[in-house]
């Protein structure tokens, strides 16, 4: 399954409608559009769970979260997955990856094996429903050999997980070589152009590949480039932008719905 990329309400029922079964919230995508922010986690927990619930809010599409560390411990992942689940989220994930960045230390380095092992226990332990999924993230692809990130990944399936989510993934090989250790499903943070085969994926246990977060970029270049030409007072029809039709807009909006609120409970003529 390739899940939509979504950042807001409005993404979401997009996403939806255009007939997506599920979505994705990333904590890079969340940290831009809360905070304008870099991907550095100055997000806190709070501001990650509320835009998450406006999210389920507005559309009933099962949203997967990405998590980071947990912001913490594995006593703040316990909270991390208390206030997700509150929010409403079908998912989340809880990584390996050293977060925030240390003092004096390269980025992207990861904990140790076993203090993952008690994140992942502290999320499995905290959640109440068990239809949540807890995905055990992992950026070992990215840090280590591939060797040396098949074998820390196959100490990570050991635990009753719902599911590994690789990042950093980029060949068949590695792939196979994770499968070989696990039989747990598996999502692909990022898919590289030569393993969008959908049928050799599923074959390998693959459930979710994400494609990336172009909605989010497309919509910041629609806004960029409208403002852009507006500022500079371009001609009539420069500054028209390209746009989807009214009543798209009035449906993504539930503008029918609400008019029929009106009129039910303000006797709106």
């Amino acid at each position: 399954m390739f899940p939509a990329s979504v950042f807001d309400p409005l993404s979401a029922r997009i996403a939806k409608d255009v007939g997506y079964e599920m979505a994705m919230f990333a904590g890079s995508i969340a940290s831009f559009t809360v905070l304008g922010a870099p991907d550095l986690v100055v997000l806190t927990l709070t501001e990650l769970a509320e835009q998450a619930q406006r999210i389920c809010r507005a559309s009933d599409i099962p949203l997967l979260v990405d998590a980071d560390h947990g912001f913490g411990n594995a006593l703040n992942v316990r909270r991390t997955v208390e206030e997700l689940e509150t929010a409403g989220v079908a998912g989340l994930t809880i990584e390996d990856t050293e977060l925030p960045a240390a003092f004096g230390k390269l980025p992207k380095g990861l904990i140790s094996v076993e203090e993952t092992l008690g994140k992942f226990q502290a999320a499995l332990a905290a959640r109440q429903d068990p239809s949540l999924s807890i995905l055990a993230r992992s950026t070992a692809f990215v840090a280590l050999p591939t060797d040396a990130a098949v074998e820390r990944i196959a100490q990570y399936a050991t635990q009753p997980v719902d599911g590994l989510f690789l990042v950093g993934v980029k060949t068949w090989e590695q792939l196979e070589a994770v499968r070989k250790q696990t039989a747990l499903p598996i999502a692909l943070g990022g898919t590289p152009a030569a393993m969008k085969d959908a049928q050799r994926l599923s074959e390998l246990g693959v459930k979710i590949a994400l494609e990336g977060h172009a909605p989010f970029t497309a919509a910041v270049t629609a806004v960029y480039e409208t403002l852009l030409k507006m500022r500079a007072k371009s001609a009539p029809d420069a500054l028209t932008p390209r746009s989807v039709p009214p009543d798209v807009i009035a449906n993504l909006t539930r503008d029918a719905q609400y008019n029929s609120w009106l009129k039910q409970y303000l006797n709106t003529p």
